[in-house]
């Protein structure tokens, strides 16, 4: 369906909200214990941040849409009770989710990941992740790998999840979505790149995955038996982060890359937004060691 429609639609009197899928629950409870859940989910127009590329998501949290005539890719799903927000954000722009044929994922927490069982079932798309993040998304569970073990509420189970490689591009009619596995946060980060043209204007997107070296209280990054590489993760993220062509920067917290104060100011292209993303990181990760080896 195209954007042409929503008007349409208005006109006949349906609501957006009456024409969204019957497979997604009307109101998913909020999570529990979350004193940050409810801004993360704040209400948030739907954007178009260049040609075929839309933020779905909510006013804290990720979701992106890239669009095409035979289907379509989302990524990340936010929170559990995002995922009814996402779809009608996706309505709202005269798309469709059952459109939408492969969702991917940033890191499989909660915040990310919430949304996305709820949203692979409804529109009956493909689910792909890292070898690290696939079997936390099948089964809703982090394991002790991951710096936050033990302080995350558990996701729906996604069930059978299609494993991708590290610079594997997946493909949708004309769209081509790159893996680029930038661990450290979780062990199975991953950062996606794709091209969006508007007429013969093509440009780099990058969504880039969280790079805060935040943990459970009693994990240490410099010290620990269940993710002994993850400085050295980070480090590789970083300098994948570098070299990446990278004209719009996107990131699964929209403040990690000022979305909304870019946007405000004029415009999300930024060709250093990726380096000096990962200047940030190294900065944060050069803190955190510190504070660790005191």
């Amino acid at each position: 369906m195209r954007a042409a429609t929503v008007s349409i639609l208005l006109l006949c009197g349906v609501p957006l909200a009456a024409t969204a899928q019957a497979g997604l629950p009307s109101a998913a409870p909020p999570t529990p214990d979350c004193p940050a859940c409810a801004q993360w989910n704040a209400p948030h127009e739907p954007v178009q941040i260049f040609a075929n590329t839309y933020w779905v998501g909510t006013a804290g949290l990720g979701a992106i849409l890239i669009t095409s005539d035979e289907g379509h890719v989302l990524i990340d799903g936010g929170l559990r009770e995002s995922a009814r927000p996402i779809a009608e954000s996706i309505q709202t722009l005269g798309f469709e989710l059952d459109d939408v044929r492969l969702i991917l994922n940033s890191h499989a927490h909660y915040d990310h990941a919430g949304g996305i069982a709820a949203l692979a079932a409804a529109s009956a798309a493909t689910v792909a992740a890292s070898p690290a993040s696939a079997p936390v998304l099948e089964t809703g569970n982090a394991g002790p790998d991951d710096p936050q073990y033990g302080s995350l509420f558990p996701l729906d189970p996604v069930g059978e999840v299609r494993v991708v490689a590290d610079g594997e591009t997946l493909r949708v009619g004309p769209l081509a979505v790159t893996a680029h596995f930038t661990p450290g946060h979780t062990p199975g980060g991953t950062t996606w790149s794709w091209r969006s043209c508007e007429g013969e204007r093509c440009l780099d997107l990058v969504y880039a995955d969280s790079q805060t070296p935040v943990s459970a209280d009693g994990f240490f990054y410099t010290r620990n038996t269940t993710y002994p590489d993850a400085v050295r993760d980070f480090e590789r993220a970083h300098a994948v982060l570098d070299r990446l062509p990278c004209d719009i920067i996107l990131t699964p917290h929209p403040g990690a890359a000022k979305v909304w104060e870019r946007l405000e100011g004029g415009g999300l292209v930024d060709p250093d937004g990726c380096r000096r993303y990962a200047t940030a990181a190294r900065e944060a990760l050069a803190a955190r060691v510190e504070r660790e080896r005191r």
